[in-house]
């Protein structure tokens, strides 16, 4: 699905983040953890795949249904519980007020159908190697 490859050099958290594709993106820690706030924290970039994804996926779903729908907006929260050892994540669609409760129950159900939000919600094995 995904190859990124991430580099960090002399600057401490600064990463180099690039895909096959060529795109390129920077990514950071914040300055009051010891990064220079350059570029999204690596939990902000989780967020914005899962906001992105879900809002690319209800934009193709409207197309299809030729809704005339013009905004959506996805917000992304991820919250942590060490005590109880879990990760809360919110997502959040604000939908313009004058669609019918029809479209927005369709929308909500389709927001799950997101690549992303499968991969979130299934079992997940990382594999970490070295070469």
């Amino acid at each position: 699905m995904a190859n990124i490859s991430a580099l960090i050099e002399k600057e401490n958290y600064t990463i180099k983040l690039s895909s096959e594709s060529g795109n390129i993106l920077i990514a950071d820690e914040p300055i009051e953890i010891g990064g220079q706030n350059k570029g999204f924290s690596p939990g902000e970039l989780l967020a914005s795949s899962l906001a992105s994804c879900t809002a690319i996926t209800l934009k193709m779903y409207i197309n299809r249904k030729q809704w005339q729908i013009k905004n959506i907006k996805v917000d992304v929260s991820i919250n942590s519980d060490k005590q109880q050892n879990i990760t809360k994540i919110q997502c959040k669609i604000i939908l313009p007020q004058n669609i019918t409760e029809e479209q927005k129950n369709r929308l909500i159900h389709i927001a799950h159908q997101c690549p992303i939000h499968k991969i979130l919600i299934n079992s997940i094995q990382i594999d970490v190697v070295s070469n």
